[in-house]
């Protein structure tokens, strides 16, 4: 199921912000027994660096991940680390 979820994310995320680099953890397996994890949904966490986040304020950045994340943030996913990687040196 999760591996499913993992895929519908990548896809939502690279079509809407196009990133250079995506990484996406399952942290579900960590959070066995907490509230959020009974009723199905995942612990996620995402490693992007994307033009179209560039230059963003953090909370704009976050706000474009759960835009392109969509529906998915109240169906399938409980909780969200997100880190926002800054342009290759």
């Amino acid at each position: 199921m999760n591996d499913e979820r993992l895929a519908a994310m990548r896809e939502r995320l690279e079509s809407a912000l196009a990133p250079e680099f995506l990484d996406i953890i399952d942290d579900s397996h960590k959070h066995v027994g907490h509230a959020g994890a009974r009723d199905g949904r995942g612990h996620f966490t995402v490693r992007i660096r994307a033009k179209a986040l560039a230059g963003q304020a953090m909370l704009a950045q976050h706000r474009a991940i759960y835009a392109a994340l969509g529906t998915m943030m109240e169906t399938d996913i409980h909780a969200l680390a997100i880190k926002v990687l800054g342009p290759e040196a």
